[in-house]
């Protein structure tokens, strides 16, 4: 069952007699499903399956039941087991919109967005104000580009919830999306005056680069601290004040109070170096010259990918900005294709519990790896919204999936967005960042992480030399026509007058950097991490011979 349940099952009194309804709550009362239910609230997914299966041999029509089945594949990964036993529950029960509810998210999650909106649709169609439905919508549309539509689904919310700041918040985060920042720190604004204690709108406030806390709302951030409602409220308010010190250029105050966000943060969603040193060991072990050579060959032959990696906060959105303004190369966004097709590879093998990537690809065929690419290419397909020969995938962490990568897009462009390792650490230390890269709450960690990256990174120019394009961030400030014209040649493009006028794209930028993009080339953040060496020697000591 999803979270929403509680609010979308109607009562017996109210349903009507032909939604299927009735028998849910009759089924809702059975012991069996209800243990079930209880079961999988505890994450007991084997101990669910036994109790649902054995029920539906007796009742295979029961709409809860299948719902519930449903949600178990969803949880596992299988999504389209899970696509089938919605779609039965929802013919058995039209009216209960908790399956369907579940079976948008899980069209959305096998990237059929069309097919996800179309089912929230029937729902809305029943009850055009579904508070559910229309924030999943919501954020469907802000996921895929979709920006003004989604900032249409906002002004419906906003007459629905005109007492909460979230709608508010969402349509500022929307609106800067697209480049309207003063509209966007309008909405902020109006959040505020709502919820003051709503720490993620001072967050996304400090978030906008070209917006400066007064004295006044630092002493009032200040003074809201001690009041946050959770720990992780508490973080987002230090990170904001540390933002507005920076802007102060009151160093002291603003590290005290990035390191008080990060150690907030660091509790929240801790992170194992150990661990991710091992997975680094694993893939170096794995992905070795020979394994490479002997599936020569295979995969899907497009060359439409480009995939910009590396570390969050190396880059890589002003790359994209910049070949995004050639006319042969569409901006995307920061794409989950990759790590979703490798969670399926992972979730095929759900019985076996030692599966993991990329052990998982150990035993795929030529065949296989092609097959890979291709689906790779029709998933992300959603988020061409032009006929470009070539698209970016700008997701930074693909540089995990490098060799995945290759193996099913061999002609597919790989370029490593590389920034300076204390500046580019640094700048992670003080990004609040809405979920993963746990590596950053900790300047430790942070510098482990970079010295990983380097490593893994260094080993596939060994065993795929001049496969990957690497960019060095500061390089291409320095002389940016050189770079650029260096990076299209290997590319085999021809250069263009457009990539140096990247600020006049008007293209939606989803990343912190929405706003830096749209400013022509600058050195502003390049030294900043210098104003606060006092309090950096960890991550030098751990940096080591990097911090050179």
């Amino acid at each position: 069952m999803t979270e929403t349940a509680p609010q979308t099952l109607p009562t017996p009194e109210t349903a009507p007699a032909d939604d299927g309804m009735a028998a849910v709550w009759e089924s809702l009362r059975d012991p069996g499903l209800v243990q079930a239910i209880q079961h999988l609230e505890a994450d007991r997914l084997g101990n669910a399956e036994g109790l649902i299966r054995s029920h539906l041999a007796r009742r295979p029509d029961d709409a809860l039941a299948l719902t519930m089945m449903g949600d178990l594949a969803d949880r596992l990964g299988i999504f389209d087991q899970a696509e089938g036993f919605l779609e039965r529950a929802i013919a058995r029960a039209p009216g209960f919109d908790d399956a369907r509810l579940k079976l948008a998210q899980v069209l959305k999650a096998q990237g059929k967005t069309e097919e996800a909106i179309t089912a929230l649709d029937a729902l809305l169609a029943r009850d055009a104000d579904h508070l559910a439905a229309l924030k999943m919508k919501e954020r469907i549309f802000a996921e895929t580009g979709e920006y003004y539509r989604a900032i249409g689904v906002h002004e419906r919310l906003l007459r629905l919830e005109p007492g909460t700041p979230g709608p508010l918040l969402r349509q500022g985060n929307a609106l800067r999306t697209i480049g309207k920042a003063d509209e966007a720190v309008l909405a902020f604004r109006k959040a505020i005056v709502i919820d003051p204690l709503c720490a993620e709108v001072w967050w996304s406030l400090s978030n906008m680069k070209s917006y400066r806390f007064s004295d006044e709302e630092l002493a009032r951030m200040e003074s809201l601290v001690p009041e946050a409602r959770a720990e992780a409220d508490r973080a987002y308010f230090h990170f904001a004040l540390g933002k507005g010190y920076e802007d102060k250029r009151d160093y002291a105050r603003s590290f005290e109070h990035y390191a008080a966000a990060n150690r907030t943060r660091l509790a929240l969603v801790p992170h194992s170096r150990d661990e991710f040193e091992h997975r680094i060991d694993e893939m170096i072990d794995f992905f070795s010259a020979d394994f490479f050579a002997a599936r020569k060959g295979a995969g899907a032959q497009a060359r439409d990918p480009i995939f910009i990696l590396g570390m969050p906060r190396a880059g890589s959105t002003l790359v994209e900005q910049i070949l995004s303004s050639h006319s042969a190369i569409e901006g995307t966004a920061e794409l989950p294709d990759m790590p979703a097709l490798v969670r399926r590879l992972v979730s095929d093998r759900w019985q076996d519990v030692n599966a993991r990537y990329p052990h998982v690809i150990e035993d795929l065929t030529p065949a296989d790896f092609t097959a890979l690419g291709e689906r790779y290419l029709e998933d992300t397909r959603r988020h061409r919204k032009t006929d470009r020969p070539y698209f970016i995938d700008k997701l930074p962490m693909n540089w995990l999936q490098t060799g995945l990568i290759h193996l099913i897009l061999p002609n597919a462009t790989i370029i490593d967005a590389r920034r300076e390792p204390m500046a580019c650490c640094f700048a992670n230390f003080k990004q609040h960042f809405a979920r993963g890269q746990t590596f950053a709450y900790s300047l430790t960690d942070v510098g482990h992480y970079y010295r990983q990256y380097v490593r893994k990174m260094a080993h596939f120019d060994s065993v795929l030399p001049g496969r990957v394009i690497r960019l060095q961030h500061e390089e291409l400030l320095d002389d940016p026509e050189r770079a650029i014209r260096e990076m299209l040649e290997r590319m085999g493009l021809p250069f263009e007058e457009g990539c140096l006028r990247f600020h006049e794209n008007k293209r939606a930028v989803r990343t912190p950097s929405a706003e830096q993009v749209r400013r022509p080339l600058n050195r502003d953040a390049v030294d900043l991490w210098r104003s606060y060496e006092p309090w950096l020697d960890p991550l030098k000591q751990v940096l080591g011979p990097l911090a050179q």
